[in-house]
This record gives structure tokens, sequence and C-alpha cells, in this order.
């Protein structure tokens, strides 16, 4: 009996996690230990450059964040230079220099860490940014938008997040670039350099 008391004890701060990722975000909470779900490894383009923040004792948040454009099932889409497929939350308001997404939701929905900039060759279509995030550190933005990741897409070029809950998107063709073929064959230039 004791066992299972203590089993059943374990369980219960696993279910309201998976609660709050649900209300927070519209969406479940991916396995944890997915591979977007993950921080970057010290060797990994997006934690290169880390912020003042880490010589404080703080987590490695990388001063920038280059963006391009890849080829998936959705289309062309806005992705980071290690292929994740960047995300907006339709319950950020654009310009608003904040983000609506935390605690939570952040498990599920990464924030994308440092000042976006474009990929060497590549032109997006969009207006590069950044706003303070959760904790004071850096968010990249996109045309106003805080951007963010899915834990949930496991490979480079997955878009499983997309449309999730309704309230999360992809930013796709135009969004992306004006020619959105012509940046991803300079996005994979870049990417070889």
């Amino acid at each position: 009996m004791p066992t299972i008391r203590r089993a059943l004890a374990a369980m219960i701060p696993l279910s309201v996690v998976t609660a709050l990722s649900v209300t927070a975000c519209g969406t479940t909470a991916p396995v944890a230990g997915a591979a977007y779900g993950a921080t970057p490894s010290a060797s990994s383009p997006e934690s290169a450059a880390p912020s003042a923040s880490a010589d404080n004792g703080g987590p490695m948040i990388p001063a920038t964040t280059e963006l391009l454009v890849e080829k998936t099932s959705a289309g062309y889409v806005l992705a980071t230079s290690t292929g994740r497929t960047v995300y907006w939350y339709a319950r950020d308001v654009k310009g608003s220099g904040k983000s609506s997404c935390n605690a939570a939701c952040l498990h599920a929905w990464p924030a994308v860490k440092g000042t976006a900039s474009a990929a060497p060759g590549v032109k997006l279509a969009g207006i590069l940014g950044k706003i303070s995030g959760t904790g004071g550190a850096t968010q990249a933005t996109y045309d106003g938008y805080p951007l963010y990741t899915y834990a949930g897409d496991t490979a480079a070029g997955q878009t499983t997040g997309n449309d999730s809950g309704g309230v999360w998107h992809v930013f796709s063709g135009s969004q992306a670039a004006a020619d959105p073929a012509a940046a991803a064959a300079a996005s994979k230039a870049a990417l070889k350099r």
C-alpha cells in the first residue's frame, strides 16, 4: 500500500503541469526531452554567443539568432539556423513588446532567444527585432510578434505545432520572404558556410 501512495503522490505534480500547459497554451505539452524541447547544447549555433546573464551564472543565451527560410510540408516557413520551425502566438499582441506565453506555456513553446537576424544572403519579408522576454532574457521578434519553437517538433523541418489549439502558427510563404524559394536556396547556402 505505501508504494501505491508514493506512486500516486509522484504523479500529482505531473498532472498539474500538464493541466497548466493545456490551459496556458491551447495544446498539450510534448514529451519532456524531445529534441526541440531540450536546451541547445554548447556546440549548437544558437548557444554560441552568451548574453550578459551567463556572466552572472545564468543560462547561456545567444546574443543573436539567425533566421532562415526552409521548405517543409507546410510550405516555405521561417526557421532558426538549426532548422527549428518558428511560430507566432495569436494571443500575443503585435508590437506590444510583450509575450503572453509564460510558465508552463514556455515548456511546450520555448522562446527564440536573442536578437533576430537574417542568415547571410537571406532576405526576409518581415522586420526583425527583440523584446525583453520572461525573466529579462532577450526574445527574438518578427514583424512585432515574439518568436517560439515547438517542443513537439522532434526533427528539423517539422511543423507539427502549426494551427495547434487554433492559436499557434508558422510564418509561411510571402510572410517569410517575398521570394520564398530564393530565400530557401540562400538559407541552404548560408548553412554550408
